[in-house]
Formats: structure tokens, sequence, C-alpha cells
């Protein structure tokens, strides 16, 4: 039995993905609507709570989690209790922008200058130091463009630091990229290593639209040397998303994700092994399935609404994934995925399927 903190989108799709190997979860969540009810167990209450904390242990052989913003303490409570991966550390570490930035730096691990803010002085003087345009970030929380703010003229100082809440922060100076890339890596118990091929991403409004796959891509070596680092400096276990920018022959990061990531959802029809299998993979100590894309593969969140079913599905690359939410504006209702061994024929789908969504 396996516990999940958290009973959103990617538990239901670590459930999905587990009940092939015989795997029963848990889910600790204080929502009433979680979309992973219908496969797993439910535990509902507030992550801090230490009396689920220890139910949730009781009732389960090891511990995982799906998003990043689970209480650190949580997670350390239940080190004490059961195993749990990824490690404790790794989840501090991407809790904090100023912790994760400066643990890249230590790793000689390539990233856009940054600067720790706590007050207005503090973001005046150091722009001297990132330079103009630069983009100011909350240390903690914010996801999908949240708690962030575009710094282009000293008159947005003010505006930005006011935006933000006036809570600790960094500065980063900002990067004319030429592409935003990401690298699904997985680390197993017994130090196992697999990488995906990389992912090339389009956002829009600060989500992710829409994910390919690039094997071969002339970047994956330097990609696969910094995960290489940081999987071993945190001792991780698990599946590990790396969020990268190139700019030129120069590839800089910008955060990891400690779970299965959006921009791997790809492997679930385009992969031998999904994201969300290797990570189980992982987390047991079970030998790591292969990596490869098996086509021409890419995904198509979906944003706020789900288009026809029937209309997605006359799409002959098309598989749709749709996570069983209430619509709301904003919300990642589901993806699709499209594979198909003929690059012509991938692209067309490709197209069809975003003309589709923006109907």
């Amino acid at each position: 039995m396996i516990g999940i903190l958290g009973g959103g989108q990617l538990a239901r799709m670590l459930a999905l993905a587990g009940y092939p190997l015989g795997l029963n979860f848990v889910t600790l969540d204080p929502a009433d609507d979680i979309c992973s009810a219908s496969l797993a167990q439910q535990i509902k209450g507030n992550y801090n709570n230490t009396a689920l904390l220890t139910k949730l242990a009781e009732k389960v052989d090891i511990v995982t989690y799906e998003f990043e913003n689970v209480p650190a303490e949580a997670a350390a409570f239940l080190s004490d209790k059961t195993t749990i991966y990824p490690p404790k550390l790794a989840l501090a570490t991407a809790q904090d922008r100023l912790i994760e930035k400066t643990a890249f730096h230590d790793l000689d691990i390539d990233t856009a200058p940054f600067v720790e803010v706590n007050s207005l002085p503090d973001l005046k003087s150091a722009m001297d130091i990132v330079g103009w345009p630069a983009v100011l970030k909350t240390r903690r929380e914010g996801y999908d463009g949240k708690g962030q703010a575009v710094l282009r003229q000293p008159e947005d100082l003010a505006k930005g630091w006011t935006s933000i809440g006036e809570v600790p922060a960094i500065v980063e100076g900002f990067v004319p990229f030429d592409r935003e890339i990401s690298l699904i890596a997985v680390r197993s118990r017994t130090g196992e290593t697999a990488f995906y091929p990389l992912t090339e991403n389009k956002h829009h409004d600060g989500v992710l639209r829409v994910s390919r796959a690039r094997p071969n891509d002339a970047m994956q070596t330097l990609a696969e040397e910094y995960a290489t680092k940081l999987l071993n400096a945190l001792d991780y276990v698990g599946v590990l998303a790396l969020e990268l920018f190139q700019a030129g022959d120069r590839l800089l990061v910008n955060e990891f994700a400690p779970r299965v990531h959006n921009t791997g959802h790809w492997t679930q029809d385009g992969a031998v092994t999904c994201q969300f299998e290797n990570h189980l993979r992982a987390i047991l100590g079970l030998p790591l399935g292969a990596t490869d894309a098996i086509g021409h593969a890419g995904m198509v969140n979906l944003i706020g609404e789900i288009p026809s079913s029937t209309a997605v599905l006359k799409i002959s690359s098309a598989h749709l994934h749709i996570y069983d939410k209430a619509p709301r504006i904003g919300r990642k209702m589901g993806h699709i995925n499209l594979m198909n061994q003929d690059q012509a024929v991938f692209e067309a789908d490709l197209q069809t399927t975003l003309n589709l969504i923006s109907d």
C-alpha cells in the first residue's frame, strides 16, 4: 500500500500507473472533491495534522507526494514513522527558491544571476547586480506564474514588491532564452538512474500549454550532467523534473520539482515506461523501466474546459486524459497526448489539436 500526500491529478495518474503492478493507494488531502477519489482511499484533513499523518503511516508501507508545497514538517514527521520518498531534504530545498538557487550554485549548475531580497531597499540595490529586465519571485510557494513580477524599469520596483505581498523573495536577471526545456529524471533506492528525452515546452500566461519530446537533442548530455549532480547531492529517490532555459550553447536551470511533472505527461503514451510507473518503481526499489521515446510524442494541456471527446478521439494520434475535475477558469482539466511513428502525421495531428482547443 502506497500513501500519497495530495489527491490531485498527479496522484490520480500515479494510481492509474500502479494498479497494473498490483499496487493500492491511500491519499491524505483536505479537499472534498479530489480527482483521485475513485482510485484511492482518502484520509480527509490537513497535511500538518499529526494524528492523520500517523493514521496514514499505519495504513501504508511507503509514502510519496504529488506536489512540493506539502509542509516539510509533515515529511519530517512521517520519516520517523515510515519510509517517505523523495527524501525530506529534496522537499525542503525545492520549497525555498533561495535555498534551491544556492544549491545549484554550489553544484556548479548554471543559473541566471540572483540576489536575496527582503525589502524594497534590498530590491533597489539588487538591480545593480542582476540588471534589467529582471523577475521578482517569492521565495516560497507560487506556481504557474503566480508570486512573480517582471521588472522592466525603476517604476516597476515598488509595484512589483507590493504585488508579491512584500514577503521574502529573490530577484533574478531575465534570461533572453531561445527555448524552455525540461528533463525528467528518475533515481531508484538502489542508485540506478534513468533519463527521458528532453522536452521542449511552450507556456502562455505562465501556464504550460504544449510539450514535445526531443529525442537526440544536442543539449541532452549537459542536462543529464546537471540532473545527476542534483540527484546525487540530494540522495534523491523518485522522479525529478529539471526546468531549464537554453540560451545559445548555455543551459540555465530555472528550478526543479521533486515529483512527477506536467512536462512529462507525454511519457504515458510516448515512452516505453511512463514517468508515473518509473516513480513507483524507484520508490519501491524495483528495476527502472526503459525511458526511450517510442515515436514522435507530445502533450497539449486542457485549461479551463475539455473539448468534445468525440472531436479529440477523431485525431488519429490523440490519447485523451481527463482529471475528473469541475470546470474552472485557469484550471488544468486534463491533457491530450499525441504519439505517431510518422512525423508528418504527428505534426498535422498536433496542429489539429491546437486548433480544436482554440476554437
